[in-house]
């Protein structure tokens, strides 16, 4: 029987967690390490400030009710919401019950992230010709969870950050390298209690972390 919290595969990111239960010292500046994952509590109005250090790494990014795992946040729900693929400064960002989760309140990069594509996971790497493991962000999610006592109920669709992901006028999709530029950061508000979960995605067969497919750190921070 398919468990949604299992993960096909390890990696450090189980033994990396910030502390037993997610809860951060604020203002200290975390790494998520390449190809890891890393789970963080985040308090009603505290913010999540992300950045790409290297201006070429994407960061896959979910977040869930910290008290109902249930509720998380759904890219499907904020397409409906903004009536856009594209969030900006300002908007929100809401769950699969439509409440906000979080608000995009400093984003120092175009604004180009991705909304559409799933995170990429054993079986995609398998497609791509992988005959062995290779890290991916859905295991990393579920690992993350697992190194602060929780279980993913399900495998949302993420809000990749910094993910080059252009749409044609005929719905046809390009993987492209970030646009992002060394040390851009995105800046989330929280609205509700929430276990944020991000992934320095360890894609590496496809430019979308640079022509050069090299997989970097990502960092963050939570502030009042």
């Amino acid at each position: 029987m398919f468990d949604p919290g299992k993960p096909d595969g390890t990696n450090d990111t189980l033994k990396i967690g910030i502390s037993n239960d997610g809860k951060p010292s604020l203002d200290h500046f975390y790494k998520v390490p390449a190809r890891c994952g890393i789970a963080v509590k985040l308090e009603k109005n505290q913010t999540i400030q992300i950045e790409n250090r290297f201006g070429t790494q994407v960061c896959d990014f979910w977040a869930f009710n910290s008290h109902n795992l249930h509720e998380h946040l759904s890219m499907e729900h904020v397409h409906t919401s903004l009536g856009s693929v594209l969030p900006k400064i300002g908007d929100s960002l809401v769950s699969n019950t439509r409440k906000k989760m979080f608000t995009i309140i400093e984003d120092t990069s175009e604004g180009f992230h991705d909304t559409i594509i799933a995170s990429c996971d054993h079986h995609r790497y398998q497609e791509l010709g992988c005959k062995d493991y290779h890290d991916n962000c859905v295991d990393n999610l579920r690992m993350a969870l697992i190194a602060i006592g929780k279980k993913a109920p399900a495998i949302p669709s993420p809000f990749n950050i910094w993910m080059n992901i252009p749409i044609d006028q005929n719905g046809r999709i390009e993987w492209l390298p970030p646009r992002a530029k060394p040390k851009d950061i995105i800046k989330l508000k929280s609205h509700m209690e929430s276990i944020a979960v991000m992934s320095s995605c360890p894609q590496d067969l496809t430019p979308i972390n640079g022509e050069n497919c090299k997989i970097q750190d990502v960092y963050f921070k939570v502030f009042n």
